[in-house]
């Protein structure tokens, strides 16, 4: 019986303390989207302060253009972003991105955007020349009852650390020294409360437990509930440790920029006369954006399968929506990437590499060529003509 019992975790943080937990005790370190907005707004400010420094402006200096990129969760289908990227790369275009936001399969894609086209021959790989058995090891059919997920995912543990060394934390910190922004999603599941995570804060710490942290974090923002394992993060709350549990991301949201009140801020301070920066927004969607048609089994199992998987094809849809509508308010110039109707190349099973290369090679072609970035999801334009 012993051998059956539930996996062990320390006291999860009680609901009244949750905004006081903290891993390494930098008070920057993560931000709760839904309650800390102006704390968030505050670190977007303190970065375009680094950045005008580096620069040698003053703060009323004309201000350049920023540019914030938005990844997506898909899982396999990360495999179109990345192409995208490095195709991108290949046209000489694609611009160095001062916030770059990631969620799930996007929180593996977001360092290598981040850290620009010298990182692209690790992002090709990643999505490239992985199988299965670099990303998750089947425990068996028990383990849907004994244990806390179907699979194993020290492996895709290993495939992160490969990649993610000494080196790039180093490159991530210079990086935040500059004024820009990595931030990484994940869901904190004993709060039901989305968790933004400053990488580049983490990695600029100096703290000997950074690097494991941020390998930990996007490990757990592409943790998928029941397939893969939870990630637990230990936490301090005045002195006594307890104990998180993060999953994917995409959980609450498949795709994030920044909170409302952020943008609110930018309104007011153009109100006032402030100078507020142009922004462009750039999103990619590791998805089709148009249904996917299928034969349903009459059956339970089936039914329920094809209804998860449409309320999160529905979820992904609407993260687009929000997105687009936020940043219409803001006056901020939106550019969207997805996968087409055009591609047909069918998955034949998790994570299968001929798949994969073939959608890479997919997006890796419409960036060399100059992709025509949608300026409003399909459903918008829609709207827009009638």
């Amino acid at each position: 019986m012993g051998a059956c019992s539930s996996p062990p975790r320390l006291a999860a943080v009680p609901r009244d303390r949750t905004g006081r937990a903290s891993v390494l005790g930098l008070p920057n370190e993560r931000f709760l989207y839904l309650e800390d907005a102006a704390a968030v707004d505050a670190e977007f400010q303190a970065a375009g302060r680094r950045e005008l420094a580096l620069r040698g402006l003053g703060p009323r200096a004309p201000l350049p253009m920023t540019n914030l990129l938005a990844v997506s969760g898909g899982g396999e289908d990360g495999a179109f972003g990345a192409g995208l990227l490095c195709g991108w790369s290949e046209l000489g275009t694609r611009p160095a991105f001062n916030l770059v936001t990631g969620v799930s399969t996007g929180a593996l894609t977001a360092p290598f955007a981040f850290l620009g086209p010298a990182y692209d021959g690790a992002l090709r790989d990643v999505y490239t020349n992985v199988t299965l058995a670099d990303i998750a090891e089947s425990r068996g059919v028990v383990a849907a009852i004994f244990d806390d997920a179907l699979s194993d995912t020290t492996p895709l543990y290993r495939t992160i650390s490969r990649h993610l060394d000494e080196t790039m934390l180093a490159a991530l910190a210079r990086a935040y020294d500059e004024g820009r922004l990595l931030l990484i999603g994940t869901t904190n599941l004993d709060a039901q409360i989305p968790v933004v995570w400053n990488i580049g804060a983490i990695a600029r710490s100096g703290d000997p437990r950074a690097l494991d942290l941020i390998r930990r974090i996007l490990l757990a923002s592409a943790a998928v509930p029941g397939a893969f394992p939870p990630v637990m993060i230990d936490v301090e709350v005045d002195g006594e440790r307890f104990q998180e549990m993060h999953v994917d991301g995409g959980a609450f949201a498949q795709a994030f920029l920044y909170p409302p009140a952020v943008g609110e801020a930018r309104q007011a301070r153009r109100r006032r006369g402030e100078p507020v920066r142009e922004v462009r927004a750039w999103m990619i969607r590791n998805a089709r954006l148009d249904p996917g048609w299928a034969s349903v089994d009459r059956r339970t199992l089936g039914i329920a399968g094809r209804a998860i998987s449409t309320m999160i094809f529905a979820s992904g849809f609407n993260d687009v929506l929000r997105l687009y509508n936020r940043t219409q308010q803001d006056r901020i110039d939106f550019n969207l990437a997805y996968i087409g109707a055009d591609f047909t190349t069918e998955l034949k099973e998790p994570f299968d590499q001929g798949y994969m290369r073939a959608l890479f090679d997919y997006g890796y072609r419409q960036g060399r060529a100059g992709y025509r970035w949608a300026k409003a999801p399909p459903l918008a334009r829609l709207q827009q003509t009638t």
